[in-house]
């Protein structure tokens, strides 16, 4: 299994009928499956594994695996909005809530744009974005986080993959 670090710009597809740049440029030979996905304009930890049934175990809504986000949103959510993302909103493929939402940083209440902290276990189609759009509001910026227990190192740079040390952890998922 690979941790990868995937920078905006970057498909998570095997080609790209336009030529993009797709995660797969990067990694080591090898019969690669992505762990879920990330759209063109996020960026930050993505699973890669050659074990269909732990792919299938960690996308898989029944298993619940928690999918761990830094978001930034333009503007500021009042109480009602961030309570209505944790009851959970309507989205065009059904409701949708946030498992855990909490702002990151206290510091950036003045500032234009404000970072949170949210957890979901499934992994729809833009989820996170299309969610916060619910509210009224814009994410400026996505960053995969952590995926189930792996966390994204702060030292593996956008771009760059990590051999998994002991994926038996996940393997009990």
């Amino acid at each position: 299994m690979l941790i990868y670090h995937k920078p905006e710009g970057e498909l998570v597809t095997r080609s790209d009928p336009q030529g993009r740049p797709t995660v797969f440029d990067r990694l080591p030979p090898g019969r690669w499956i992505a762990v879920g996905r990330l759209d063109i304009n996020s960026a930050g930890l993505l699973l890669l594994t050659e074990d269909g049934e732990l792919a299938n175990r960690l996308m898989h809504p029944r298993y619940g695996v928690e999918r761990e986000y830094a978001v930034r949103v333009q503007g500021t959510l009042g109480a009602s909005e961030l309570e209505r993302l944790r009851r959970g909103v309507e989205l065009d493929d059904g409701r949708a809530a946030f498992e855990r939402i909490e702002p990151a940083d206290a510091r950036s209440r003045e500032s234009a744009n404000r970072w949170y902290r949210v957890t979901i276990k499934e992994g729809r189609n833009r989820e996170v974005r299309r969610m916060f759009e619910a509210v009224g509001a814009r994410v400026s910026r996505l960053l995969r986080v952590r995926y189930g227990p792996l966390e994204l190192p702060r030292d593996l740079p956008p771009g760059q993959w990590r051999a998994v040390a002991n994926p038996v952890k996940l393997q009990k998922l």
